[in-house]
């Protein structure tokens, strides 16, 4: 040990394990976890010279590991006019007004986080109700779930959208009775298109800024590593130019490289080996302390609210939509990333999404055999069949899933759309833990709040994080203390292979960890005091990295 080590006293340490009771003391040196347990066995590995804090009884955890983000988008969206409480059409329209008129030299307007509940039954997002508001520029409104986009109809023109404009494969531009695009962007067409064209007028000093953003943000709510779940071309440069000016990232990132769907096997499979070459440039470059490309995300099917979600029955609208990734080209590009030693991160919504899913890993596991290391993933399972969930439990497949998308004050349309009885069966997590499947706990930040106590709380109640006088959506699910900070923490480590080294509060790791502003009775005894909390301190390897 070259450093005096620190030693926090007088604290409610978890260790990172549901099963293991809680220690009272942890000793940090070297930017590694010197020894956890009681106090007066810490001193004594601590040694002469250390240094004491005393917590006055604080909950101390592993750092936060945040299971699913996408931290440019985070960084751009702490910028855009901010849309999730927005509770009507004329609120949304007062707002980007206001952002127009507060910055006249702007090139447009980009806003975030709308729901489809401010719109009358019957009614979707249109072009002419953004004009209403403004028109000299083009307004781009991501939705709440960033799988569909409300345009203006200068948007529309600076995107080059007419009615002769193909729907690309996986989206759609919804149309009038004569066949205009109405402004509103599903899938594939809001990403490729609306998502590209902010891309073209955006710089890198704006993505530089908008990385650093997201680092910032996350550390202040106990975060010290992330799951990077949209990675691709320009995410690459953006970090690098952070990895080359400083040498390091501020806490270490797991990146799944993003593939698109085709329609065409040989271009669908040129990006696997893509993202081949890029995972091993970065290794050769880096290293694997900070940035890593772990695997790659299919997005197999869209969302619930938007009805895009592959469901086995219809909506209650009648639709019935496919997935985006048919298993003709879904199953050969499991086996190529698998083969490649890429680990699969599959977006699967609806229980007919994860059902492929499913397929996939299981034709990896025929065609390339058992593999410890595999680590399949599927993303989200809004609503997923028992049979499903039966099926990640035998194939060992992380559930990676977000209590704040099931925020029970944004669960009306999503319930209204499903009908009964699927609307109360979402969000499973009590069958997912019976079952013995692994979860890992995110936000999916920005289509939610990226504030972890907020998630904590509503992992731990079912309830409204954005609106306490809502009723707890299906409160039986709940997870107990341990449970949820476990798959904040090592659940999250263990679904990208770094259980190793972070996720857990032991000797030799990496001393990553959260202090909070709260004892761990208050998890049980009163979790509304996690709402809008942060912690008091940070650290990534031994040092400080934010100070509440």
């Amino acid at each position: 040990m070259s450093g005096h080590a620190t030693v926090y006293t007088n604290a409610n340490v978890f260790i990172g394990d549901a099963r293991l009771a809680p220690r009272e003391c942890v000793a940090v040196a070297d930017g590694k976890i010197l020894a956890v347990g009681e106090e007066g066995a810490v001193r004594d590995v601590a040694g002469p010279g250390a240094r004491y804090v005393d917590l006055g009884g604080a909950l101390v955890t592993p750092g936060v590991i945040e299971g699913h983000t996408h931290m440019l988008l985070l960084g751009e969206a702490l910028s855009k006019v901010q849309l999730r409480d927005a509770s009507s059409v004329a609120e949304v329209q007062r707002r980007i007004a206001e952002r127009r008129a507060a910055e006249p030299d702007a090139i447009a307007v980009l806003g975030v986080g709308w729901t489809f509940d401010i719109f009358a039954d019957g009614e979707r997002p249109t072009a002419a109700a953004l004009d209403a508001a403004v028109s000299d520029v083009p307004v781009l409104l991501d939705g709440n779930d960033l799988h569909t986009m409300w345009v203006n109809s200068a948007a529309l023109e600076a995107m080059g959208i007419t009615r002769d404009t193909p729907d690309p494969v996986g989206g759609k531009f919804v149309r009038d009775t004569s066949g205009e695009a109405t402004g509103h962007l599903l899938e594939t067409a809001a990403m490729h298109h609306g998502w590209g064209y902010v891309e073209s007028i955006t710089t890198d000093r704006d993505r530089d800024r908008f990385l650093r953003s997201a680092f910032d943000a996350y550390l202040s709510t106990g975060v010290t590593g992330a799951t990077e779940m949209s990675f691709g071309e320009t995410e690459v440069a953006t970090y690098r130019r952070m990895l080359d000016r400083d040498g390091r990232l501020p806490f270490p990132v797991d990146a799944y490289w993003m593939l698109t769907a085709t329609g065409d096997s040989s271009r669908d499979l040129a990006q696997i080996d893509r993202a081949v070459e890029i995972r091993d440039t970065l290794a050769a470059n880096y290293g694997d302390e900070w940035l890593r490309i772990v695997g790659v995300k299919f997005v197999l099917d869209g969302v619930i609210d938007a009805c895009t979600a592959a469901m086995r029955g219809p909506y209650v609208n009648g639709e019935l939509p496919g997935p985006i990734w048919e298993r003709e080209f879904a199953l050969p590009m499991a086996v190529a990333a698998d083969s490649a030693g890429l680990q699969l991160a599959l977006h699967g919504i609806g229980d007919e999404a994860s059902t492929i899913a499913l397929d996939m890993i299981e034709e990896c596991v025929r065609a390339n055999g058992p593999r410890a290391a595999r680590r399949p993933r599927v993303e989200h399972l809004e609503y997923a069949a028992d049979d499903t969930i039966a099926r990640m439990a035998a194939l060992n497949v992380t559930a990676s899933m977000q209590p704040v998308h099931c925020d029970p004050a944004i669960m009306d349309n999503w319930q209204a759309v499903l009908g009964m009885p699927r609307a109360e069966g979402g969000f499973a997590w009590n069958k997912f833990r019976s079952a013995g499947v692994t979860i890992a706990l995110g936000t999916d930040a920005p289509t939610a709040p990226h504030l972890a106590p907020d998630n904590l709380f509503i992992a731990l109640t079912a309830r409204s994080a954005l609106d306490p006088s809502r009723e707890a959506y299906q409160p039986s699910r709940v997870f107990n203390p341990e449970e949820a900070l476990e798959a904040i923490t090592l659940g999250c480590a263990y679904a990208a292979g770094r259980e190793g080294s972070v996720g857990q509060l032991r000797p030799g790791y990496r001393a990553n960890l959260a202090v909070w502003g709260v004892d761990a009775a208050a998890l049980s005894d009163s979790p509304d005091s996690l709402i809008g909390s942060r912690p008091v301190l940070t650290l990534v390897d031994g040092v400080a990295a934010f100070e509440g």
